[in-house]
Protein backbone atom coordinates (compact mmCIF):
# COMPACT_ATOMS: atom_id res chain seq x y z
CA UNK A 1 0.00 0.00 0.00
CA UNK A 2 2.87 2.40 0.76
CA UNK A 3 5.28 1.34 -1.99
CA UNK A 4 7.42 4.26 -3.23
CA UNK A 5 6.57 6.27 -0.12
CA UNK A 6 9.13 7.32 2.49
CA UNK A 7 8.47 7.45 6.22
CA UNK A 8 10.69 9.27 8.69
CA UNK A 9 10.12 8.12 12.27
CA UNK A 10 11.87 10.00 15.07
CA UNK A 11 12.98 8.12 18.15
CA UNK A 12 12.74 4.87 16.23
CA UNK A 13 15.73 2.75 17.25
CA UNK A 14 13.55 0.98 19.84
CA UNK A 15 10.11 0.82 21.44
CA UNK A 16 7.07 2.53 19.93
CA UNK A 17 9.03 4.25 17.15
CA UNK A 18 10.57 1.01 15.90
CA UNK A 19 7.19 -0.73 16.08
CA UNK A 20 5.62 1.97 13.91
CA UNK A 21 8.56 1.97 11.48
CA UNK A 22 8.26 -1.81 11.02
CA UNK A 23 4.50 -1.62 10.43
CA UNK A 24 5.00 1.05 7.73
CA UNK A 25 7.85 -0.95 6.19
CA UNK A 26 5.60 -4.02 5.93
CA UNK A 27 3.35 -1.89 3.71
CA UNK A 28 6.31 -1.07 1.44
CA UNK A 29 7.47 2.31 2.76
CA UNK A 30 11.16 3.14 2.76
CA UNK A 31 12.22 4.17 6.27
CA UNK A 32 14.46 6.83 7.78
CA UNK A 33 15.27 5.88 11.36
CA UNK A 34 16.40 8.29 14.07
CA UNK A 35 17.38 7.86 17.69
CA UNK A 36 20.13 7.18 20.19
CA UNK A 37 21.99 3.94 20.79
CA UNK A 38 22.70 1.13 18.36
CA UNK A 39 21.24 1.77 14.92
CA UNK A 40 22.55 -1.31 13.13
CA UNK A 41 20.15 -3.83 14.69
CA UNK A 42 16.96 -1.82 13.95
CA UNK A 43 18.27 -1.03 10.44
CA UNK A 44 18.69 -4.77 9.84
CA UNK A 45 15.16 -5.46 11.12
CA UNK A 46 13.72 -2.93 8.67
CA UNK A 47 15.88 -4.07 5.74
CA UNK A 48 14.69 -7.66 6.34
CA UNK A 49 11.19 -6.45 5.43
CA UNK A 50 12.37 -5.74 1.88
CA UNK A 51 12.52 -1.94 1.87
CA UNK A 52 15.29 0.64 1.83
CA UNK A 53 16.38 2.03 5.17
CA UNK A 54 18.59 4.92 6.25
CA UNK A 55 19.52 6.36 9.63
CA UNK A 56 20.18 9.87 10.88
CA UNK A 57 21.25 10.48 14.46
CA UNK A 58 19.85 14.02 14.86
CA UNK A 59 19.56 15.23 18.45
CA UNK A 60 15.87 16.15 18.50
CA UNK A 61 16.46 18.99 20.95
CA UNK A 62 18.50 20.86 18.33
CA UNK A 63 16.59 22.56 15.44
CA UNK A 64 19.70 22.70 13.22
CA UNK A 65 20.16 18.93 13.49
CA UNK A 66 16.46 18.34 12.73
CA UNK A 67 16.88 20.48 9.61
CA UNK A 68 19.92 18.45 8.60
CA UNK A 69 17.93 15.22 9.10
CA UNK A 70 15.10 16.44 6.87
CA UNK A 71 17.57 17.42 4.14
CA UNK A 72 19.25 14.01 4.49
CA UNK A 73 15.91 12.20 4.09
CA UNK A 74 15.07 14.21 0.97
CA UNK A 75 18.51 13.52 -0.49
CA UNK A 76 18.16 9.78 0.17
CA UNK A 77 14.59 9.23 -1.01
CA UNK A 78 13.24 12.38 -2.68
CA UNK A 79 10.97 13.60 0.09
CA UNK A 80 9.31 12.61 3.34
CA UNK A 81 5.77 11.39 2.61
CA UNK A 82 5.00 10.18 6.14
CA UNK A 83 6.39 11.94 9.20
CA UNK A 84 6.01 10.23 12.57
CA UNK A 85 6.98 12.52 15.45
CA UNK A 86 7.69 10.03 18.19
CA UNK A 87 10.88 11.11 20.01
CA UNK A 88 10.31 11.61 23.71
CA UNK A 89 11.92 11.62 27.15
CA UNK A 90 10.48 11.63 30.68
CA UNK A 91 11.33 12.91 34.15
CA UNK A 92 9.20 12.55 37.26
CA UNK A 93 9.14 15.14 40.07
CA UNK A 94 6.77 17.53 41.81
CA UNK A 95 6.46 20.97 40.19
CA UNK A 96 8.39 22.75 42.94
CA UNK A 97 11.20 20.18 42.70
CA UNK A 98 11.28 19.85 38.90
CA UNK A 99 14.78 20.63 37.55
CA UNK A 100 14.56 23.56 35.13
CA UNK A 101 16.96 21.91 32.68
CA UNK A 102 14.78 18.78 32.62
CA UNK A 103 11.68 20.90 31.90
CA UNK A 104 13.50 22.60 29.00
CA UNK A 105 14.78 19.29 27.59
CA UNK A 106 11.38 17.58 27.75
CA UNK A 107 9.63 20.52 26.06
CA UNK A 108 12.34 20.63 23.37
CA UNK A 109 12.32 16.92 22.54
CA UNK A 110 8.65 16.03 23.16
CA UNK A 111 7.02 19.14 21.67
CA UNK A 112 9.31 21.55 19.82
CA UNK A 113 10.92 18.77 17.75
CA UNK A 114 7.46 17.87 16.36
CA UNK A 115 6.94 21.50 15.34
CA UNK A 116 10.33 21.74 13.63
CA UNK A 117 10.01 18.44 11.74
CA UNK A 118 6.44 19.30 10.71
CA UNK A 119 7.26 22.78 9.40
CA UNK A 120 10.11 21.33 7.35
CA UNK A 121 8.08 18.40 5.95
CA UNK A 122 4.95 20.32 4.96
CA UNK A 123 6.12 22.17 1.81
CA UNK A 124 7.00 18.96 -0.08
CA UNK A 125 3.85 17.21 1.15
CA UNK A 126 1.68 20.09 -0.01
CA UNK A 127 3.45 20.21 -3.38
CA UNK A 128 2.67 16.51 -3.86
CA UNK A 129 -0.85 16.95 -2.41
CA UNK A 130 -0.26 13.88 -0.25
CA UNK A 131 1.26 13.52 3.17
CA UNK A 132 0.67 11.98 6.56
CA UNK A 133 1.88 13.55 9.80
CA UNK A 134 1.40 11.29 12.79
CA UNK A 135 2.27 12.68 16.21
CA UNK A 136 2.81 10.18 18.98
CA UNK A 137 1.28 12.05 21.91
CA UNK A 138 0.11 10.08 24.94
CA UNK A 139 -2.88 9.52 27.12
CA UNK A 140 -1.10 12.33 29.00
CA UNK A 141 -2.02 14.58 26.10
CA UNK A 142 -5.64 14.13 27.23
CA UNK A 143 -5.44 13.72 31.01
CA UNK A 144 -2.82 14.36 33.68
CA UNK A 145 -0.89 12.43 36.31
CA UNK A 146 0.91 13.90 39.30
CA UNK A 147 4.67 14.53 39.10
CA UNK A 148 4.73 14.64 35.29
CA UNK A 149 4.29 18.38 34.68
CA UNK A 150 6.69 18.74 31.75
CA UNK A 151 5.59 15.54 30.02
CA UNK A 152 1.88 16.33 30.41
CA UNK A 153 2.37 19.93 29.27
CA UNK A 154 4.37 18.79 26.23
CA UNK A 155 1.92 16.06 25.24
CA UNK A 156 -1.08 18.39 25.60
CA UNK A 157 0.89 20.73 23.34
CA UNK A 158 1.40 17.95 20.79
CA UNK A 159 -2.37 17.38 20.65
CA UNK A 160 -2.90 21.12 20.11
CA UNK A 161 -0.23 21.25 17.40
CA UNK A 162 -1.90 18.27 15.72
CA UNK A 163 -5.25 20.06 15.53
CA UNK A 164 -3.77 23.27 14.13
CA UNK A 165 -1.71 21.40 11.51
CA UNK A 166 -4.80 19.44 10.47
CA UNK A 167 -6.91 22.57 10.14
CA UNK A 168 -4.32 24.47 8.13
CA UNK A 169 -4.15 21.59 5.63
CA UNK A 170 -7.81 20.50 5.73
CA UNK A 171 -8.49 21.16 2.03
CA UNK A 172 -5.35 19.33 0.88
CA UNK A 173 -4.21 15.71 0.68
CA UNK A 174 -2.11 16.22 3.82
CA UNK A 175 -3.53 14.94 7.11
CA UNK A 176 -2.27 15.23 10.67
CA UNK A 177 -3.40 13.07 13.58
CA UNK A 178 -2.15 12.07 17.01
CA UNK A 179 -1.87 8.65 18.64
CA UNK A 180 -2.37 8.69 22.42
CA UNK A 181 -1.11 5.44 23.96
CA UNK A 182 -1.68 4.39 27.54
CA UNK A 183 0.98 2.24 29.18
CA UNK A 184 3.32 0.66 26.61
CA UNK A 185 6.12 -1.52 27.99
CA UNK A 186 8.95 0.51 26.49
CA UNK A 187 12.35 1.00 28.21
CA UNK A 188 10.96 4.34 29.51
CA UNK A 189 8.00 2.62 31.23
CA UNK A 190 10.11 -0.33 32.40
CA UNK A 191 12.15 2.16 34.44
CA UNK A 192 8.95 3.21 36.23
CA UNK A 193 8.07 -0.46 36.84
CA UNK A 194 11.56 -1.09 38.25
CA UNK A 195 11.33 1.96 40.51
CA UNK A 196 7.92 0.87 41.82
CA UNK A 197 9.20 -2.67 42.46
CA UNK A 198 12.24 -1.36 44.34
CA UNK A 199 10.30 1.21 46.37
CA UNK A 200 7.59 -1.24 47.48
CA UNK A 201 9.57 -4.48 47.64
CA UNK A 202 7.55 -6.11 44.84
CA UNK A 203 8.39 -8.55 42.07
CA UNK A 204 8.57 -7.06 38.60
CA UNK A 205 5.32 -8.80 37.59
CA UNK A 206 3.48 -7.50 40.65
CA UNK A 207 4.83 -4.00 40.00
CA UNK A 208 3.49 -4.19 36.43
CA UNK A 209 0.04 -5.21 37.72
CA UNK A 210 0.09 -2.37 40.22
CA UNK A 211 1.06 0.15 37.53
CA UNK A 212 -1.70 -1.07 35.18
CA UNK A 213 -4.26 -1.28 37.98
CA UNK A 214 -3.78 2.37 38.88
CA UNK A 215 -4.78 3.62 35.43
CA UNK A 216 -5.59 1.02 32.75
CA UNK A 217 -8.84 -0.98 33.19
CA UNK A 218 -7.89 -3.56 30.56
CA UNK A 219 -4.88 -4.58 32.72
CA UNK A 220 -2.96 -4.97 29.46
CA UNK A 221 -0.07 -2.99 28.05
CA UNK A 222 -0.67 -1.53 24.61
CA UNK A 223 1.96 -2.91 22.20
CA UNK A 224 4.17 -1.12 19.67
CA UNK A 225 2.67 -3.46 17.04
CA UNK A 226 -0.86 -2.24 17.79
CA UNK A 227 0.27 1.38 17.57
CA UNK A 228 1.99 0.59 14.27
CA UNK A 229 -1.23 -0.76 12.80
CA UNK A 230 -3.05 2.42 13.80
CA UNK A 231 -0.36 4.44 12.01
CA UNK A 232 -0.90 2.27 8.92
CA UNK A 233 -4.64 3.01 9.09
CA UNK A 234 -3.95 6.77 9.15
CA UNK A 235 -1.84 6.29 5.99
CA UNK A 236 -4.49 4.18 4.21
CA UNK A 237 -7.23 5.42 1.86
CA UNK A 238 -9.69 4.80 4.73
CA UNK A 239 -7.85 7.42 6.77
CA UNK A 240 -7.90 10.13 4.11
CA UNK A 241 -10.50 12.25 5.89
CA UNK A 242 -9.43 11.51 9.45
CA UNK A 243 -8.04 14.90 10.42
CA UNK A 244 -6.95 16.37 13.72
CA UNK A 245 -7.94 13.47 15.96
CA UNK A 246 -6.24 12.47 19.19
CA UNK A 247 -6.85 8.72 19.05
CA UNK A 248 -6.38 7.09 22.43
CA UNK A 249 -5.28 3.46 22.58
CA UNK A 250 -5.27 3.18 26.33
CA UNK A 251 -7.22 0.16 27.56
CA UNK A 252 -10.03 2.36 28.86
CA UNK A 253 -7.83 4.82 30.82
CA UNK A 254 -9.62 7.97 29.62
CA UNK A 255 -13.06 6.33 29.62
CA UNK A 256 -13.13 6.38 33.42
Amino acid sequence: MLANKTALVTGSTSGIGLGIAKALARQGANIVLNGFGDAEAPKAEIAALGVKVAYHGADMSKPAEIEDMMKFAAAQFGRVDILVNNAGIQHVARVEDFPVEKWDAILAINLSSAFHATRLALPAMRAADWGRIINVASVHGLVASAEKSAYVAAKHGVVGLTKVTALENATTGVTCNAICPGWVLTPLVQKQVDAKAAAQGLSNEDAKKLLLGEKEPSMQFTTPEELGELAVFFCSPAGANVRGVAWNMDGGWTAQ
